[in-house]
């Protein structure tokens, strides 16, 4: 079975939300069964915190729900995951490293050519929303592509 993780700074909007979306687009296609999906921070200073209110509204005004306690990434978390996809660049090099580089291979970004903007900061949920979803969807097309769903 393969195993996804989905890494913010906090664990609170961005990778929960990610983490809702992608196993939504799963469903959809009838293909939970056969991947574990989670999410992580790279911090811990959100760790026991529930998903932030905004962005469970955004997720819901989206028709997806989600239950979820913020947690911060292991090395042990890091061997047990196929892909770790984070949000931004430097979340990558704050995994690496924390691994000192193991699992390098593992470590990409959601979006190929640009950081997922943090909605903590700039409010702008909807668009976090949108630009998660675009980048799940084509994850899941690429790997559903090259036989790995």
């Amino acid at each position: 079975m393969l195993k996804i993780a989905f890494v913010c700074l906090g664990n609170i909007c961005r990778s929960p939300m990610a983490e809702a979306v992608f196993k939504h687009l799963l469903d959809e296609r009838g293909l939970s069964d056969r991947v574990i999906v989670d999410s992580f921070g790279v911090s811990d200073e959100e760790e026991g915190n529930g998903i932030y209110p905004l962005a469970l509204k955004t997720l819901e005004n989206h028709g997806i729900t989600a239950k979820h306690t913020a947690k911060k990434i292991t090395a042990t978390d890091m061997a047990e995951f196929d892909y770790v996809m984070v949000m931004e660049l430097r979340h990558r090099g704050t995994i690496l490293c924390m691994t000192r580089g193991e699992y390098a291979d593992r470590v990409k970004p959601l979006c190929k050519d640009r950081d997922i903007v943090d909605p903590w900061y700039t409010r702008d949920f909807e668009k976090s929303y949108a630009d998660i979803k675009a980048c799940c969807m084509s994850l899941l097309d690429e790997l559903i592509t090259q036989g790995k769903i």
